[in-house]
């Protein structure tokens, strides 16, 4: 029960605590998963009505920013710990290789409550005129509006790959997005698998022509798998996934480096090629390209 004027109430009865949660490592609480914690409450911050609509909305991309970060330094120290063999247990009594299954349960939880808070969020946004379009839904004036919009601003940017044995998987930095195309071609039925990075310096989202008072956008990388045509001529798609990926981004330092400058830059480039401590693919990929995914990274 919730006291409201907890200040003048009366003290509650003592409760007796047993040895162990008072001498023992019970008596704290973990820190990652006290990270965690904070992440919930961020994203409840999404789910309060109080809140203006667009700020719940960054809310929730902030809780998805910081478990980002969470993998790619504090996951990431675990992993290297359980890698190294390290079984000595933290001040709350967990080992490395137990937290991370405490974290990666937690986490999996909070990854699919964010995902029914946006979907609560798209249904409001959608009711105040912000609306995210797939292709189906495109008119004639939208398809003359992207050709212009693609052709101008994501053509000139974009570095489709083939993956053959002439050509081995591409390396794909920390939060890269990319598409994994599945290609067939139109005449001889050769098979042929792909990637296509989505580039960072435009917009993740494509804004369309709408009324005043409306605002409707396409995801950038639906509008890629719209002109998979012209960046293959010849192919037609057969299957496809979106996938990104968080590498180990946690620095090491050696503490008595006598050129501190060169060990921070040494550190830099090596975190940039830090191993992979994520990934997110897209429901019901094309097993064909899950599998070339998890091998090749």
């Amino acid at each position: 029960m919730t006291i409201a004027n907890f200040l003048d109430a009366d003290f509650p009865p003592a409760t007796e605590l047993p040895e162990a949660e008072i001498t023992g490592p019970k008596r704290f609480y973990n820190r990652e998963l006290s990270w965690l914690g904070f992440n919930w409450r961020v994203l409840e911050e999404a789910e309060n009505p109080r809140v203006p609509l667009l700020e719940r909305l960054r809310f929730l991309s902030i809780s998805a920013t910081n478990l980002d970060e969470f993998y790619t330094v504090r996951v990431a120290g675990l992993r290297e710990l359980v890698r190294e063999g390290v079984t000595t247990p933290a001040a709350d009594g967990l080992t490395p290789a137990e937290q991370l299954v405490l974290i990666n349960d937690e986490a999996r939880r909070l990854m699919a409550h964010q995902q029914d808070v946006f979907d609560i969020l798209a249904g409001e946004m959608q009711d105040k005129g912000i609306s995210l379009c797939m292709p189906d839904t495109l008119t004639d004036e939208d398809r003359a509006f992207l050709d212009r919009a693609f052709i101008e601003q994501v053509f000139p940017v974009l570095s489709p790959l083939a993956i053959d044995p002439a050509h081995p998987f591409p390396f794909i930095p920390n939060e890269g997005f990319s598409l994994a195309l599945q290609l067939e071609r139109k005449d001889e039925r050769r098979k042929l698998m792909a990637l296509l990075p989505i580039p960072q310096q435009i917009d993740r989202f494509i804004r369309l022509p709408a009324p005043e008072g409306v605002a409707r956008f396409l995801p950038l990388e639906e509008l890629l798998l719209e002109y998979i045509g012209w960046l293959f001529p010849g192919y037609r798609l057969r299957g496809s996934c979106a996938f990104r990926i968080l590498r180990d981004s946690d620095l090491e330092l050696e503490e008595e480096a006598e050129d501190l400058v060169r060990e921070f830059e040494t550190a830099l480039k090596r975190r940039r090629r830090g191993e992979v401590v994520r990934m997110k693919i897209t429901k019901d990929a094309p097993p064909a390209l899950l599998e070339m995914i998890k091998r090749e990274l």
